[in-house]
């Protein structure tokens, strides 16, 4: 196929976003170049979701054995293979990677190439001194890690997301910094697998976005699991004592040891080095790609979709902004985020799973619905019974927003979701046979459990009652 003169659409990153971004273009009918400085797949595939969870199982097969004996299975001592576990976590890339791959761009019509891109003009790009040309363009380029400016810490080989996976050797004592999702799930998975692991957190709590009660299941967890847990004290500094090693300085003083620092405080945009500012695409004060709610950026011919966007970085979020922004693109239709029922899921055990409107406090209008796992009888089987299911409903009873903790949680959100998106109320949920045993017993429990007090109020109870009256009335009647 001939190279045209000028693309009609240029989609400038290969990761998740651009992907689909791409192949959605190249499905309707539109001249599509990927241009991808790296590999494609992105981080989700290489550095995140992946590795993270193909590691996270290894770490759960471990403590499931270490905690069989509380069924009556007695396991002998459980011993980790750090080596093979890695091995383990390639392997699952390496299985997943064709779906991503070059070959899989090109079979659906995209023409993909490898290098550096940067605008320098309207309508065009330069590719490692090469000009493109193009009609419109994605720009979906992502995150990295965030590196604080602690002092110190440039003087170390510290990890990050990206790099742990590059570990052959378990080190003995890692310290993660941060406490968010990727801290939590990382520090946990290491715990387990038999690292000595201090998790530090500025915030008063870990995780520190998401529902109070929830992080309070998740920091028992973690604690049970081994791991130490220092919040709310600030990183001072870092003193290494080799290329690898040292101690992390706290504000109060203390000192966390460390043979490997993993940073895990966040992520930024992959903004710079791009020529935005050659083309009229404004940044916010943090670097992220302004758009509009159909994620056109300032220079109307531009589009952004993915992390680099501001909105919620999740790969699910990603592969939604693609989809919309490419058909937008191609279309000229009108299409616009939808942001109500987004969800997000940490991966720790118990998972947490949370979408909609905060579930943590009650205010004006919106009441807060909780059922602790102890009454979910799946829960009481396994023997998992520290999670709990919470609602957010508005005075009409419908779902605003849900927040689940417990094993599969992110499994058990998606009918939540469609709740939360739909409008629909406990009543709804209530009314749909769920299957039983399962953990979804939860929200469907915490839905008939407020249907029932709804239906306990003296207005209702008296109509209903007056209603029961009437049918035994009606009914000896007939009898009689």
């Amino acid at each position: 196929m001939s190279t045209p003169d000028r693309w009609d659409l240029l989609v400038l990153g290969g990761g998740t976003a651009g992907i689909v971004a791409a192949k959605t273009a190249a499905r309707l009918g539109a001249r599509v170049l990927l241009v991808e400085r790296d590999r494609t797949g992105g981080d989700c595939l290489w550095t995140g979701c992946v590795p993270s969870k193909a590691l996270l199982a290894a770490a759960e097969s471990a403590a499931g054995a270490r905690r069989a004996e509380r069924f009556g299975v007695h396991v002998g001592g459980v011993r980790v293979d750090f080596p093979r576990v890695m091995q383990h976590v390639h392997a699952a890339i390496r299985q997943i990677a064709p779906v991503d791959s070059i070959e899989s761009l090109e079979a659906v019509g995209v023409t993909v190439r490898t290098g550096n891109g940067r605008f320098v003009g309207e309508g065009m790009l330069d590719l490692d001194g090469e000009t493109i040309r193009f009609t419109q363009a994605v720009v979906a380029t992502g995150a990295s890690p965030a590196v604080p400016p602690i002092p110190g810490l440039a003087d170390l080989d510290f990890l990050t997301s990206d790099t742990v996976w590059d570990l052959t050797e378990a080190p003995r004592r890692v310290a993660v910094l941060g406490g968010g999702s990727i801290g939590c799930e990382l520090g946990q998975g290491l715990s387990r697998l038999g690292i000595e692991v201090t998790v530090v957190e500025g915030a008063p709590r870990v995780l520190p976005r998401e529902d109070a009660a929830a992080a309070a299941v998740v920091h028992r967890a973690l604690e049970s699991d081994g791991v130490t847990i220092r919040t709310g004290q600030s990183v001072a500094s870092v003193v290494a004592s080799d290329s690898q090693s040292g101690w992390v300085i706290l504000d109060d003083g203390a000192k966390v040891a460390f043979d490997r620092l993993l940073v895990a405080v966040g992520r930024r945009p992959r903004t710079t080095g791009l020529g935005l500012d050659t083309v009229g695409v404004e940044l916010d004060e943090r670097g992220f790609v302004v758009v509009d709610s159909r994620l056109r950026t300032t220079n109307p011919r531009i589009w952004a979709a993915g992390d680099l966007t501001g909105h919620p970085q999740f790969t699910h979020v990603a592969g939604v902004h693609g989809s919309l922004a490419a058909s937008n693109a191609v279309l000229g239709v009108r299409r616009a985020v939808e942001t109500s029922a987004v969800p997000r899921v940490t991966y720790t055990h118990p998972e947490v799973a949370a979408v909609g409107v905060d579930t943590g406090r009650e205010r004006d209008g919106i009441r807060i619905l909780t059922l602790e796992h102890r009454h979910v009888d799946r829960a009481v089987t396994e023997d998992l019974t520290d999670g709990l299911t919470r609602l957010a409903v508005d005075g009409k009873g419908r779902i605003l927003g849900a927040t689940v903790v417990g094993p599969r949680a992110g499994e058990t959100l998606g009918e939540l979701a469609i709740a939360v998106r739909r409008g629909l109320r406990t009543r709804d949920l209530a009314g749909i046979t769920h299957a039983y045993p399962t953990w979804n017993d939860g929200p469907w429990n915490a839905a008939i459990a407020d249907v029932r007090n709804q239906l306990d109020r003296p207005a209702t109870r008296r109509a209903l009652h007056t209603l029961a009256r009437s049918r035994r009335w009606w009914l000896e009647r007939r009898v009689a």
